[in-house]
């Protein structure tokens, strides 16, 4: 398959037969010969076509290089989940452990040992830029780096346009709710990676019997890292199906499809199995009593599949809540005009699906993942994180199909294509410039411009300032309740604090609840917290287990205190 031209999935073998041709005086066919200049100058412009493109790639990821880069320690604010997915890192490096803590399968492990490899190679290993989330950080960033590389092929390929891809990479690069997220260390920034790879390597017209196989390896491991990337698995399963149903060993290339995707999923259950933590004890599945001797895979599956906070059909809903007040205010334009051009490619490829079967494809990928959003299960903000590729994808394929418009001349392609180059070039100025928000932005009294905070405004070195006031005041011995995102600092580098841990585990893990505080609040000594943290363990206490932690906060006092705009950082020194 040519992919020069929009995907076409019905024709996978052109043969071209050429009538004979007189020939002149000299023994040359005067036809052959002009074809041959007419063929000579097209394969000079499809030369150029090919630097063009190759230019704009490398623009799209300096883009996304510069974007992603710039300020890429300071902000935003270090936050919980970073903190996990590194300490979990740090136990496979320093403990040879999926966790520090007892694992009870909340997520498949893939992500922190791709993590832990990475910091594995570095001189310093979690020092080597300052901070353990520094560290991962840089990880995300070469990520995102390699995943607009992807984005850009496969958007290229499924519309057969440039102009589609490079669009695309620009929200993919640029959006606010695009960097805000993938700055941070993320297990879905790593499944979007893998996820992209996996399609990439299914729209390839290699013909080799492999490539199927990668493809779906690349799979299974977006589902080993997050296992939501699931929910893409039809869509891409359908794709190669079209895609290769006319070789004649399309039954084989089908079948390692399937087997890559399963056989690396499978290594997750083989490991529960051999653990004996495959199955819960008599095998009861009752979600009111957790099964006590030892945890097991398939009831933290059963659990999670049970986990409800509302769907798109209650309007005060995680999925409502976030949209409104979160997703929306950070870009609305890939959110609305996403959704927009989503649905525009679903019923321009339902409608013809022989031509437009591609546009179906890229509209199928943001749906299917959308159906994992709205459904009302357990929700947290950057959930919305695997979404936005696809969203732009959907946006460049939408924006390719109306540049078309634009009247061309075979003579003057020049002329056709500086008019398409003009009005996107005004497009991405609107929203560069302060009126769009996505680089510049008007300050709060709408009299100067000034950059976006994603650039600018430091909240990370707050944290920074906290962790050294610990250093400098607390003792190492001392019994700490804090936020997870100090963890691998204070346990990784001296002086080591072996008895400072996270709200989340102090309040339900026996080990730490149990043993180390006793459920008594005169045993913690020290409340390291912001905000935000007080506002999780309030919502994350209906069963009390967070009660002696907010009861200790009740006889202590402050001892250092830090705050900035909406955010606010605080030490508190329990009184007994």
């Amino acid at each position: 398959m040519d992919f020069t031209k929009k995907m076409d999935f019905t024709n996978y073998e052109t043969i071209s037969v050429r009538p004979p041709i007189g020939l002149d005086g000299d023994g040359l066919g005067v036809r052959d010969h002009h074809e041959r200049k007419l063929q000579a100058l097209e394969a000079r412009a499809s030369t150029h076509w090919v630097v063009l493109e190759r230019f704009f790639l490398v623009v799209s990821l300096l883009t996304g290089a510069i974007s992603h880069g710039y300020h890429l320690f300071v902000y935003p604010l270090y936050i919980t989940d970073e903190g996990i997915y590194m300490q979990q890192a740090w136990s496979v490096l320093r403990e040879g452990q999926f966790s520090p803590y007892t694992y009870y399968y909340d997520h498949a492990p893939a992500g922190w040992l791709f993590i832990a490899s990475w910091v594995a190679l570095l001189p310093h290993q979690f020092e080597a830029f300052g901070n353990a989330i520094n560290t991962g950080r840089v990880l995300m960033l070469l990520v995102h780096v390699a995943s607009t590389y992807l984005l850009f092929r496969c958007t290229r390929r499924l519309s057969g346009s440039v102009i589609a891809a490079v669009v695309a990479c620009f929200f993919f690069n640029l959006s606010p709710l695009a960097v805000y997220y993938q700055r941070q260390v993320l297990l879905d920034n790593l499944m979007v990676f893998w996820v992209l790879l996996s399609l990439y390597l299914a729209t390839s017209d290699d013909r080799r019997i492999l490539t199927p196989l990668f493809s779906g390896m690349a799979l299974g491991m977006g589902v080993l890292t997050k296992e939501n990337a699931i929910f893409f698995m039809p869509v891409i399963g359908y794709l190669l199906y079209v895609q290769v149903r006319l070789q004649f060993n399309y039954r084989f290339a089908l079948t390692f499809w399937f087997f890559g995707v399963f056989s690396i999923i499978s290594v997750y259950f083989l490991y529960a199995a051999l653990k004996n933590e495959l199955l819960p004890s008599h095998l009861s599945f009752n979600l009111n009593q957790p099964p006590a001797d030892h945890v097991a895979l398939l009831y933290t599956i059963w659990q999670q599949l049970h986990r409800s906070q509302g769907g798109i059909r209650d309007l005060h809903s995680l999925f409502w809540t976030f949209s409104r007040g979160t997703w929306l205010p950070k870009d609305t334009f890939v959110l609305v005009g996403g959704l927009g051009a989503t649905l525009m490619n679903f019923l321009i490829g339902l409608r013809d699906r022989k031509r437009h079967r591609a546009d179906l494809v890229a509209a199928l990928l943001a749906l299917s993942y959308g159906l994992y959003l709205v459904r009302g299960s357990v929700m947290l903000e950057f959930y919305i994180v695997p979404l936005v590729p696809f969203m732009t994808m959907n946006i460049g394929m939408a924006a390719s199909q109306i540049l078309r418009v634009v009247p061309g001349d075979k003579r003057m392609p020049l002329v056709a294509g500086s008019v398409r180059a003009l009005v996107l070039t005004g497009c991405f100025a609107v929203l560069l410039l302060p009126r769009g928000g996505y680089v510049l932005v008007h300050d709060q009294y709408h009299k100067t411009t000034v950059l976006h905070d994603l650039y600018r405004l430091p909240l990370a070195t707050m944290q920074e300032e906290q962790l050294a006031f610990i250093r400098a005041h607390i003792p190492p011995d001392a019994r700490i309740i804090i936020d997870d995102d100090l963890w691998v600092q204070l346990h990784d580098v001296q002086p080591f604090y072996p008895r400072a841990h996270s709200h989340w585990k102090a309040s339900s893990d026996p080990a730490v609840r149990d043993k180390l505080f006793a459920k008594d609040w005169r045993n913690i000594d020290y409340i390291v917290m912001s905000n935000k943290m007080l506002i999780v363990m309030q919502a994350n206490n209906p069963g009390g287990n967070e009660d002696y932690i907010l009861e200790a906060l009740q006889h202590a006092t402050p001892i250092w205190q830090l705050a900035q705009g909406e955010v606010s950082l605080a030490i508190y020194q329990v009184q007994k």
